[in-house]
């Protein structure tokens, strides 16, 4: 039994039994990884796949508590190598950070721009995508902390900070019929078609939930990944925007204006995710506080050790 084979079983779960995307994620050759699980199946003396054909088409029982115990080896050999960088180079390394674009583009800037004057010589990555995709790419070692509204606080692989709160904003033309409506109403919005963010992005369950208790049913004319989008195509006039009041900007966002609707739909949170387990460099619990200035460092470190505890903004 050897590590290698231990990545190639983790592998091929993860990229759900497809052995040829994990061959290359792994960047080896698929016959090779299939040789090397035929032989860690011999020497447990257990199948780990059930096959069908070449095919694996899920794991066996065994193979699950398997693949389990291969993760935490894995996760628990990556700690031990952050240990050590964390000792013989406290200041040097990298951080990649998984975040949606609206959080890259207006939540990340400051704290970007001040963790590196305080860590010059970590090189900083910064990895897009979908709140599960996020998720996903923590719980897989490939970022160290993700930040998003939606989805992060559903997986028990990870753990979660509340970083901070904000509210929606509706963006319309300068001239739009909804400017006139004092106070604003979820009745007058859904009478106009909406553009606003894709399902699984930015507090967008709220937004559907708010309207459904009113008994609306807006038609929802397009949906973006990302507030520069939606606002681009309210500008063309296909509708009425629904976005994070973070991402307007006052005066550059032109021929647009932002409407106050913090009566109408609830406040979301922004939340920091963390593989949990995870041993925590020094420069990334200083990344999270920038984030989440109201949390300390200690709270981190034991939040990520798997002590639960209530973090509250």
């Amino acid at each position: 039994m050897n590590l290698q084979q231990l990545r190639y079983v983790s592998e091929v779960a993860r990229r759900n039994l497809n052995v040829s995307e994990a061959a290359e994620a792994l960047h080896t050759s698929q016959p090779g990884v299939s040789k090397q699980i035929r032989a860690l199946e011999e020497e447990l003396g257990v199948a780990i796949f059930v096959r069908q054909g070449r095919r694996f088409t899920s794991l066996t029982d065994a193979g699950r508590e398997i693949v389990a115990a291969a993760d935490r080896i894995l996760s628990e050999l990556s700690n031990l190598r952050a240990v050590g960088e964390e000792f013989a180079h406290h200041a040097k390394g990298a951080l990649a950070v998984a975040a949606t674009h609206t959080q890259a583009r207006y939540a990340l800037p400051e704290a970007v721009s001040a963790f590196k004057k305080r860590y010059p010589e970590v090189k900083l990555k910064i990895l897009q995508g979908n709140p599960h995709q996020l998720a996903r790419m923590v719980i897989a070692g490939e970022a160290d902390v993700a930040i998003a509204t939606e989805a992060l606080d559903q997986y028990a692989e990870l753990v979660t900070v509340p970083c901070y709160q904000w509210h929606h904003c509706v963006v319309v033309p300068a001239r739009h019929a909804l400017t006139r409506v004092k106070p604003l109403t979820l009745d007058a919005i859904a009478r106009h078609p909406l553009v606003t963010y894709d399902p699984t992005f930015a507090g967008r369950s709220a937004l559907d939930r708010a309207f459904a208790a009113r008994g609306l049913h807006p038609e929802i004319a397009l949906t973006a990944l990302d507030s520069d989008v939606i606002k681009s195509y309210v500008g063309l006039g296909l509708g009425v925007g629904i976005i994070s009041s973070r991402a307007y900007r006052k005066g550059k966002d032109e021929g647009l204006v932002a409407l106050d609707c913090d009566h109408l739909f609830p406040a979301q949170t922004t939340r920091l995710a963390l593989r949990r387990g995870a041993y925590l460099r020094g420069y990334t619990v200083e990344f999270a506080r920038l984030l989440a200035p109201h949390l300390r460092a200690e709270d981190l470190e034991r939040l990520a050790k798997g002590t639960e505890e209530d973090f509250s903004i």
